[in-house]
């Protein structure tokens, strides 16, 4: 074990020093103190990435032709076979502590470090989904989607924040080479600054995040939008609910978060939190819980 994988497990080395000393029974009060990783998964249940797996480059030249549905299934089979890189594989946490009338409460749950993407470390493509396959791609991987409160959260402990990249707006917005036009402009963002913030840093601002929302059960046929924050701290999206629930354009993007989380060192349902008349101010900032912490995975709602 190299110096850097001793600080990565400090419990664990303890533990194994007072084993070797002869001095178990001094461990008591350290094998008390519960390691809230070891009580949801904080890497993405995914094969390893297939030997000759398509780079983000040939399956833009791949997903180019193909209408929205066989799209979105072929994005789908492509990341359940696992490919996409090793940077996106780990979850990142994000701690904060909330007090609800009395009460205080400590929650950490764990996100992807960038938005949904496939391919390589050295050639990926940042994919923009419908609801509909954001929603069965979090499903596929017991992770949800994220809310308002959420991505205002994750930009603000985001290690690496990226000025938002608008492209003029136009009919072709919401097609392959536009995604992959923009997709060039946050790879140039992102390495510019790959000394000081490699890949596998929690990265934000430069995507709009697909949410869950309370407005999602009055407009099961509606995508929710927010974020695209700028280096300021404000969004370039406000909470918007207009496009149809079969849009998707390149500015779109979709970030997962375990669907366990960790409440006052207990286990937890990220919907179950939000579906709680109290505990739900913990995870979304809107008025009321969420009765419907999902979309409809409705395919009959794709065009044509």
């Amino acid at each position: 074990m190299n110096e850097g994988e001793i600080m990565r497990y400090p419990l664990i080395m303890i533990i194994l020093a007072a084993l070797t000393c002869g001095c178990a029974d001094e461990l008591g009060p350290i094998l008390d103190v519960p390691n809230e990783e070891l009580l949801v998964d904080t890497t993405l249940s995914l094969p390893e990435r297939p030997v000759g797996a398509l780079s983000g480059t040939e399956l833009i030249a791949v997903l180019n032709p193909l209408g929205l549905r066989e799209r979105e299934e072929r994005i789908l089979a492509e990341i359940l076979t696992g490919n996409l890189p090793n940077f996106m594989r780990e979850l990142i946490p994000i701690s904060s502590v909330e007090t609800i009338g009395d009460s205080t409460y400590n929650i950490t749950y764990y996100v992807t470090v960038d938005y949904m993407l496939m391919g390589s470390d050295d050639d990926y493509f940042l994919i923009p989904m419908t609801p509909i396959l954001a929603q069965e791609l979090a499903d596929s991987l017991n992770m949800s989607l994220i809310t308002r409160k959420m991505v205002n959260d994750i930009w603000a402990a985001a290690g690496l924040k990226l000025a938002p990249s608008p492209i003029p707006p136009s009919d072709e917005m919401v097609t392959i080479p536009v995604f992959a036009d923009h997709n060039s402009i946050v790879r140039t963002q992102r390495m510019a600054s790959i000394e000081s913030y490699p890949l596998g840093t929690l990265v934000a601002g430069h995507k709009k995040d697909v949410i869950l929302s309370n407005r999602i059960e009055t407009n099961q046929d509606k995508v929710v939008i927010y974020g695209w924050h700028q280096l300021n701290g404000q969004p370039i999206q406000s909470l918007y609910s207009g496009h149809v629930n079969w849009y998707a354009d390149y500015s779109h993007g979709i970030r997962l978060v375990n669907s366990e989380c960790i409440l006052n060192g207990e286990k937890r349902n990220i919907s179950d939190i939000l579906s709680d008349p109290e505990l739900y101010r913990l995870l979304s900032d809107e008025d009321g819980c969420m009765t419907m912490p999902r979309y409809p995975v409705d395919k009959s709602s794709y065009p044509g």
